[in-house]
């Protein structure tokens, strides 16, 4: 998927699943850059729900060919905050929390941080199971990934 950045936005829907927490967990992403759409998704067998939120962002992110403006819609508040406002001090600490102990998923918010480096990226916070219809086809894709472990 391309987007100039000075043109039109890429807009990115993402959510993770999770059978369990942790267990099977699955990721969902829906990208829409003017009338064209691409659906992500995928699985994985012990995981935990924060783990599908982030991979659901990595993804969508991963798939634009040329740094883009990107508007991203998630219904995670961890990612929400984690780029806001947790993300700076993690890496001033050295990925160690207020407290010293070391950042949960560092491996995870170290990719996104570097793919979110070539972009220009805006994050919007959706709420859940709220009838975003974007936030709803990026659950169903979550709920997708999960089920793909099934034919495994």
């Amino acid at each position: 998927m391309s987007g100039e950045t000075s043109g039109q936005a890429v807009e990115i829907w993402t959510d993770g699943a999770c059978k369990g927490n942790p267990g099977r967990g699955g990721w969902g992403a829906l990208l829409r850059h003017g009338r064209h759409e691409k659906e992500l998704f995928g699985g994985e067998e012990q995981t935990t729900n924060n783990r599908m939120e982030l991979t659901g962002v990595i993804e969508a992110l991963k798939a634009l060919k040329r740094p883009c403006r990107v508007i991203v819609h998630t219904d995670s508040q961890y990612v929400q905050k984690g780029m806001g406002e947790w993300l700076p001090n993690w890496k001033r600490r050295g990925w160690r929390t207020a407290d010293k102990k070391p950042v949960r998923n560092a491996d995870l918010w170290q990719q996104l941080d570097a793919l979110v480096a070539q972009h220009q990226v805006e994050w919007r916070w959706v709420k859940g199971h709220a009838g975003d219809p974007g936030n709803e086809r990026a659950d169903a894709l979550a709920n997708q990934g999960v089920r793909t472990l099934d034919r495994a």
